[in-house]
């Protein structure tokens, strides 16, 4: 760059330049204190799920006459991706899912729509369907998770008490809402004889209506008078359960009281739908949800100083204690992220001091605290908070800060070493070098574009590492060219002058020996480029050896139990086995916290798991341990003990957290078609197939067996001969074995359900199902056998349909030694022959990991074509030659020849977050590339002829780019013990260090094949 001089100004304005770096450092040091922290970014989960119950319907009912026309209107969303719907007997549960590519801010506008079109429709459903009932919140978090017991205190009183520390908690700044959960719905029990009805000559319809008139909220009118308007009030309704008792009851010219012919009682639902045990004690939760953007860790501590004034006011006997906590998770990341970055600062310091001497190596050093302090305040001015995305992206521009105050003090050392001063030497790396250097940083930032605007999840979620290491590589330019050489004239000491000038500050021993192979490199040009194209190549081959994954597996510490029964089973067989399971973990030494949740999954307290949808044949049981090592160790000895019989009843499984979209096994194929029947032989092969790759674990589908059902065929002709219809007979029938809702019971902020039921166990015995009476018009009893008769019937517990379509998922986990993808490939080859001989409308689709995977990845396609772009025309507008442009492009895949053999030597997969680390090595060789290239026009300007300009320009620009990849190396070093990142470090690793090395011989001889550079014998002209 010509003309005006930035560094030459920053020099000569010392006062201004250090003004702006002390405003500078101090703004990052209160931005920092001030940036908001979270486990996790905020990302938008596109789903909502939609229920609706029609008591009485069976699970095909509920599909056709439910689920269908809602699955219909649905369809009609702009972003709609599909629906997965399951239908069990009364009940439809579905997940609209929109399309991976939706804008986030598109998402709120989707799920309004997606409620107007339900809302239209639900006023066409079945009469008696209640519902659909929305619920767009599915993807908030818990930030943190209590538990609130008290042993032998009434669940109602609980639910009070639970009310009050919601009240609370609402008042803790940075709290969003709170949640309670496994509350057990209150009901007053109407419980009548029947034998003793009918005696009396009183039917239950008469027992109804009088408890619905009495009970009812009516306006009675007002008075106006002169002053205030008066209302007119009418103290009938039910308030307490001597009020129910007393109710008057008129039946054959006579009045009962309601106590003369039942008993009244109170209880709770039966069966319960959610329980929730902590510890093996019946519980309650409260689920904490942060306000965006807030600090975590301030959360955290304002909850902690809440909890504690709270314990000092809770009744004796009750319990309030924190299951989950994000602040922990948070407070972890951070303080990994402040050893990483001394370590990485620190190493960085050492490569500066050992190899350029103390006093530039502190001003070399200088440039990354001063860098991160320009990205805090802009971070800050953006409104990013730091987590693990942001703290990992920072730590990656560690390595990468470095470079460019590198380059421009170790030009101002050689320039003062060739005899020039301080100021005119300050000066020289912007006339030479900025704009390189500008280039190359430039080339960098655009090679991590695709993962910037990636419209998708896995774009969305680590989004934030084009924007940081943008940020931070374009601060540290500004600080390479503006305050580095500031204070390289402040710092550095007074350097001799060295006799014969530029041409004696490279003839050391080293350089002439290095002079010697990049001579060679020319002179063997082919021979070279013929050697890096042929490791190319191997590296090329060496990639199929190399693990696919797609994100790594969490380090959280809970181990997630899962336990199924089969489906059809109540929830209490579900709530005794789960019992057993618990019990055996409560008695491990790395069990801390147990709880469980019965009758559907926990609370989303990790972005990326989805609770369960409510299932009484499901259980979800957290453990958390003090560690990974710890999860790992209970892991295994579960699933050992699991095979041993734990609970054979069940289908146990033992699994952790999982970073990246949420897939509930990470291998599972769809086989979807019309028919029911034909969809479970095809998913019996599949699963065979499945069963015998020797990788695979606990082969299931998510359709339950065939489960015999009670159907009562009524006589029609003897139903209306004495005076029934269907209705009235289905109304006694289930008055009489699970009771029928009469009204309501209005106490406080809670709605208490009266139901009214038969007495006695014979409600609960099947097989005295026909020696039931139901009562004719007339008054007669009528045997229920003479009505009718039993059949029992195979019927389906459950349906799963998946964008309107049946849909069979065979699932399993795997061997931990291998890699989803590998296994689902191996899976889909041997599937072949099935998927050759399915019939029309039969498909087999492959779900889980890969799948996710193949969505992340093909949301960032489409982004290439404009990063090549991009990043041509900076090359050209750089080195001002479409020849030269190519050229350094083909520079750019050069890194994966490192890359290969390091994430084959450490066991390493190669995923999403190695991709990411693969394209942004990418632009770093550029960059350095376009460094060399500059140097050797500035030589041929200086009269150099344009063998000995490659030569001397690798020989005067290898130590800087060595030093800047030796740093970037040692930087990456601590992130390879990261959970989450260390693929993407040892990319970074072996990329850097195998494509530095390659690029400072095989660019000279690249250069001389492209520009046909000819080896002359002439010793170069001093210059």
């Amino acid at each position: 760059m010509s003309g005006f001089n930035l560094s030459a100004l920053a020099v000569r304005e010392r006062a201004v330049t250090l003004f702006l770096l002390v405003a500078i450092t101090v703004a990052g040091v209160f931005a920092f204190l001030q940036l908001g922290r979270a486990e996790d970014p905020a990302f938008t989960i596109k789903a909502l799920t939609v229920s609706a119950a029609w008591p009485g319907a069976t699970a095909e009912e509920m599909q056709n006459l439910v689920a269908e026309p809602l699955e219909k209107r649905l369809q009609e969303l702009r972003w709609y991706d599909r629906v997965e719907t399951f239908t069990r007997p009364g009940l439809a549960l579905m997940t609209l899912q929109l399309l991976d590519k939706t804008p986030p801010s598109e998402v709120a506008e989707q799920f309004y729509q997606a409620r107007k079109k339900l809302g239209d429709e639900a006023r066409k459903l079945p009469q008696g369907v209640l519902g659909p009932f929305i619920n767009d919140e599915y993807s908030d978090v818990s930030f943190a998770l209590y538990a609130l017991k008290a042993k032998g205190m009434p669940p109602r009183e609980l639910t009070r008490e639970a009310e009050t520390l919601r009240q609370r908690l609402l008042h803790v700044p940075g709290v969003k809402k709170v949640d309670l959960l496994g509350e057990r719905p209150e009901r007053i029990f109407v419980e009548f004889s029947y034998a003793r009805l009918a005696t009396l000559g009183v039917s239950p319809r008469d027992v109804f209506d009088a408890l619905q008139r009495q009970n009812a909220v009516t306006p009675s009118g007002s008075i106006d008078t002169d002053g205030p308007q008066v209302f007119v009030r009418l103290d009938g309704a039910f308030d307490d359960l001597r009020k129910i008792a007393d109710t008057p009851i008129v039946a054959g010219g006579r009045t009962l009281k309601l106590s003369d012919i039942a008993e009244v009682t109170r209880g709770y639902e039966d069966p319960p739908t959610y329980l929730i045990r902590h510890e093996g004690d019946p519980a309650m939760a409260l689920s904490v949800v942060m306000q965006d953007g807030w600090n975590g860790l301030e959360l955290g501590k304002s909850l902690d100083a809440e909890e504690r004034r709270l314990a000092a006011v809770l009744p004796a006997g009750l319990t309030f204690t924190k299951i989950s906590d994000q602040a922990v998770n948070i407070r972890e990341a951070v303080d990994e992220f402040m050893l990483k970055f001394f370590v990485a600062l620190g190493v960085v310091m050492l490569v500066s001091l050992l190899s350029l001497g103390w006093r530039v190596g502190v001003v070399v050093a200088a440039a990354v605290p001063l860098t991160l302090a320009a990205v805090m305040v802009i971070m800050l001015a953006t409104g990013r908070v730091f987590d693990r995305i942001t703290l990992g992206a920072l730590i990656i521009s560690l390595g990468l800060l470095v470079d460019d105050a590198i380059i421009a003090i170790e030009i101002m050392v050689v320039k003062m070493e060739e005899g020039w001063d301080r100021i005119k030497a300050a000066s020289y790396a912007w006339s030479h070098t900025a704009a390189p250097m500008l280039s190359g940083t430039l080339v960098t930032i655009i090679g991590f574009t695709p993962v910037g605007f990636a419209r998708s999840t896995a774009g969305e979620y680590a989004g934030n590492i084009f924007w940081i290491v943008g940020f931070a590589l374009i601060a540290s330019w500004v600080v390479a060219v503006v305050f580095t050489p500031y204070l390289g004239v402040k710092l550095l000491p007074s350097i001799k002058p060295i006799a014969g000038g530029h041409a004696a500050i490279y003839s050391t021993p080293r350089y002439r020996r290095f002079r010697r192979l990049v001579a060679w490199a020319v002179r063997r040009k082919f021979l070279v480029a013929g050697a890096v194209v042929a490791l190319f190549l191997l590296a090329g081959v060496g990639m199929a050896g190399v693990k696919q994954q797609f994100f790594p597996a969490s380090d959280r510490p809970e181990v997630l139990v899962e336990v199924q029964m089969p489906e059809g089973t109540s929830i209490e067989a579900t709530s005794t086995t789960a019992a057993k399971v618990e019990d055996w973990l409560k008695r491990q030494p790395e069990a801390k916290i147990v709880t469980t949740y019965i009758g559907q999954g926990a609370p989303r307290f990790f972005f990326s798991y989805n609770p369960e949808l409510p299932d009484p044949s499901f259980a979800k049981i957290i453990v958390l341990t003090p560690d990974a090592e710890a999860r790992d160790r209970l892991k295994l000895r579960l699933r050992q003990r699991i095979a041993d019989g734990l609970a054979p009843e069940a289908r146990l499984r033992a699994v952790q957290l999982v970073f990246g979209p949420y897939s509930h096994f990470p291998v599972n194929f769809r086989v979807m078609g019309p028919d029911t029947a034909k969809l479970r032989e095809i998913a019996d092969q599949v699963a065979e197939v499945m069963r015998a790759n020797p990788h695979t674990r606990q082969v299931n589908q998510d359709w339950g067996e065939c489960q015999p059902t009670i159907h009562f065929v009524l006589d029609q002709d003897r139903l209306r001969a004495i005076g029934l219809s269907s209705s009235d007979a289905g109304q006694q029938l289930q008055f009489l074995l699970t009771g029928a809702p009469v009204t309501e019971v209005r106490e406080g902020i809670r709605i208490v359900e009266v139901v009214a039921r038969s007495a006695g166990a014979d409600r609960l015995d099947p097989a005295k199902l026909e020696s039931l009476t139901l009562k004719s018009d007339d008054g007669r009893l009528i045997p229920l056998g003479q009505i009718g008769h039993v059949e029992i019937r195979p019927e389906d517990p459950i349906l799963r349909r998946r964008d309107r379509t049946p849909t069979i998922t065979v699932q399993s986990d795997l061997d931990e030694s291998l890699q989803p993808p590998q296994v689902s490939t191996e899976i889909q080859q041997a599937l072949a022959p099935i998927i050759a001989q399915l019939p029309d409308g039969y498909r087999i689709e492959t779900g889980g990991n890969i799948e996710d995977s193949g969505k992340a990845n093909s949301a960032l396609a489409p982004l290439f074509p404009i990063m090549i772009l991009l990043t041509l025309l900076v090359l050209v507008l750089q080195v001002r030659s479409i020849s030269a442009m190519f050229m350094v492009f083909l520079t750019a895949p050069l890194g994966l020849v490192g890359t290969v053999p390091v994430l084959l030597l450490f066991h390493q997969p190669f995923g999403f977050n190695a991709i990411l680390g693969l394209i942004g090595l990418s632009g770093i060789l550029m960059r350095n590339t376009l460094i060399l290239i500059g140097q050797i026009h500035t030589n041929q300007a200086e009269g150099l002829d344009t063998y000995h300009a490659v030569v001397e320009a690798t020989v005067q620009r290898a130590r800087p780019v060595l030093l800047t990849a030796l740093a970037a190396v040692l930087a990456f070093i601590p992130l390879t013990q990261s959970v989450f990142w260390g693929s993407m470090a040892y990319t970074l690793i072996g990329g850097t260090a195998g494509g530095t090395i390659l690029i400072l011989l095989f660019l000279p001889a690249l250069y001389a094949i492209w520009f046909k550079v000819r080896p002359t014998d002439t010793a170069p002209a001093t210059h």
